[in-house]
Parts: structure tokens; sequence; C-alpha cells
């Protein structure tokens, strides 16, 4: 099957080379062939963030400050006493393309995508965007938006000292008390597919916290599906649905046998 497109700004025509037309049966086929390359690709991926989990920590002994809508915070303040923090670097300030009324587009696509970070919060977990534009305009911002992310200012060479002073990037920190410790970096491309609660718990060092994942022995995890809920609903010691559970019970064993994704 061919159709035809316009190149942009002339009249050429192109001829778009599109995949056949076939009956249902060979459709079906082509999906069942394609999905054996997608299954080995999810099992890749897992594995990948297994390895991630097990990459060493780099302690961070500097002290650095930030400005929040609360005042002045330090590092360990953007933890909001959890285990991990995600912290993301925006570019929303003076000479970013878009400024004051926005910020960086590539940026601002990346905030579009964020879902609701109580998920992630339920896992121990804290997600924060950072830039250097004063607080008073990244309110503006973020109400101009619809955007709820935390989102603190930069103040001193954090973003330099972390390897996000030219380019967007992610930045994943654990807490063992009053020590922080750095255990990964994503940016560039890496950062496209940040947004999702799971990509986030990914390259985290606890990950999901859930039975089936590779973890090192300790690690904490609790059953799959059994700590999900509703993002007004996460309540400290609530139990599930039981209802909810015999649903979950009879997904994970789907899942989990021999073919599943």
């Amino acid at each position: 099957m061919m159709t035809s497109a316009s190149k942009a700004g002339t009249n050429e025509q192109t001829v778009m080379q599109t995949p056949p037309v076939v009956s249902p049966q060979e459709w079906e086929a082509a999906r069942q062939q394609l999905l054996v390359k997608e299954k080995a690709h999810t099992r890749a991926r897992d594995a990948l963030a297994a390895e991630r989990r097990r990459m060493p920590w780099m302690e961070v002994t500097k002290t650095y400050a930030f400005e929040a809508p609360s005042g002045k915070a330090s590092l360990l303040d953007l933890f909001q006493g959890r285990k991990q923090l995600i912290l993301y670097r925006a570019f929303f300030e003076p000479g970013v393309f878009g400024w004051p009324d926005h910020a960086c587009r590539g940026c601002s696509v990346v905030a579009d995508q964020v879902a609701h970070v109580s998920h992630l919060n339920a896992r121990d977990t804290t997600l924060v965007f950072a830039s250097r534009a004063p607080q008073a305009d990244i309110a503006r911002l973020k109400a101009r938006m619809g955007w709820n992310i935390p989102w603190v200012t930069i103040t001193d060479s954090f973003d330099a000292d972390f390897g996000v002073d030219e380019w967007h990037g992610t930045n994943v920190f654990y807490r063992d008390g009053k020590r922080i410790f750095r255990t990964y970096l994503i940016k560039s491309r890496g950062d496209e597919q940040m947004g999702g609660t799971w990509n986030y718990l990914d390259i985290t060092p606890l990950g999901r916290q859930e039975p089936w994942e590779d973890s090192p022995p300790g690690y904490p995890k609790s059953p799959t599906y059994k700590w999900w809920n509703w993002n007004d609903s996460y309540e400290a010691g609530s139990e599930p649905d039981k209802k909810w559970v015999e649903i979950t019970d009879a997904g994970e064993i789907a899942l989990r046998a021999p073919g599943a994704q």
C-alpha cells in the first residue's frame, strides 16, 4: 500500500511506503512474532534496572542551599523525610528560550508527562524539579501550566557539581539518616522515558520494591499491586481492599506464568 504526502513548503509529492494490508490471521501472526522481541526487551530492561540497583554510591559531603516555597532548604530537606530523592534540573531562568513566560520547551514536555507524585511518595521516594528562576516566577509558571511538582530554586553550584548546568538531567539520591549518596544520573535522550511512576522507580536504588525484582539481599519489598492506590487515598497502615487482593492475586499468577509478558 502506498500513500502520497507533500514535502513541507513545496508541491513535490513523495510516496510513503506503508506496510501491507493483511487478514486478521496474518496480522495476529505478525504481532506474535514481534511479541517475542518485545518480551525479550522487557526482560532486558528489568535486568538493566537490577544492575542499576547495584551501582556504587557516591557520598555527597558538600552542603547545598535551595529556595523552596517555604523558604531556604538544604539537599537533605528536599527528601521530605523519605529515603529517595529524584531531582530533575529544568531550565527556567533568564537567558532560556521562553523566559519569562515559559520554561525550556523540552523541560516543559518532561513536566507535562509527570505522573501523580503520590505514587512515588508511597515508595518512599520524592520527586523535585530545580531551576535558577526565583520562586515567584516558578509559582507563576506552575499555575499557568497546571503543574503540581515540587519545584525549588538553585542558588549555588549544585547544577555544575552534578552535571546538569548546561543540559537537563535527572540525579538520584539516597538518604541514610543525614548521610546523602548520589546513586544515578540520567540525561539527554535518557530523560525522554521519564515521567511515569515505573520508569522513575526503575532508576532509583530501591527500585519498585516488589518481590519479583532482582535486588540485593535485604532490600525492602512488598507484594506487587497491593501497595497501589488512588492518588488521594494513600494512608499509612491502610490495608488493601479484599476484593482488590483477589483480583491482583489472580493477575499476578497470570503475569508470572511461563510465556507471559
